[in-house]
């Protein structure tokens, strides 16, 4: 046979205390030592505490207009805009990093990929190498070194590079001009 204790009145008061819940007309309060919120069959959807929120949908959606913002860091396996939207990651005032021990792959299947900065753009491989694979590889804004009087205007340039590592254009000859045309080096 089951024995029942009664609890005493002072003890469910102070259990009452530890967690409570205040609805209003404009608000609803939880005070309690963890919140959670699960689904009828015991999923767990959001839990809070003093430590950590955890989101447990398969999907978290961010209606706002200006997205979110994370003041440290974040990580997650996957960030995706809404089908036909524009994904925007951006730092307003810092820098935007991206880390992965195993590598970064940006991929646009039906489209173009662009990077722009004000200042520099560094493409850098520590160990292995850079590979440009174009049917095309166009500089358009390189600049060209002073061609000289004698040969033809013809228009076929050679791709000369400084010890900089600054690249330029040379109009071709018989042998190399690069060295002849060093005006861009400086």
């Amino acid at each position: 046979m089951n024995k029942v204790t009664k609890v005493p009145s002072w003890a469910a008061l102070f259990l009452l205390i530890l967690t409570h819940l205040i609805t209003g007309p404009q608000a609803v309060e939880a005070h309690s030592q963890k919140f959670e919120v699960k689904t009828l069959s015991g999923k767990l959807l959001f839990s809070a505490d003093d430590n950590k929120v955890v989101v447990g949908a398969e999907r978290l959606r961010v209606l706002g207009a200006e997205g979110t913002v994370f003041p440290k860091s974040t990580e997650t396996p996957n960030v995706r805009a809404d089908p036909f939207k524009e994904l925007r990651l951006e730092s307003p005032m810092h820098a935007l990093v991206m880390e992965a021990p195993k590598g970064i792959e940006i991929n646009a299947e039906a489209g173009s990929l662009k990077a722009m900065c004000r200042t520099e753009l560094r493409l850098e491989s520590k160990d292995g190498e850079i590979t440009l694979d174009s049917a095309k590889i166009k500089l358009p804004d390189l600049p060209q070194g002073s061609s000289s009087s004698t040969g033809s205007r013809q228009k076929i340039y050679e791709l000369c590079v400084c010890p900089s590592g600054r690249l330029f254009l040379s109009q071709a000859g018989t042998s190399s001009t690069c060295q002849i045309n060093t005006s861009v080096c400086h």
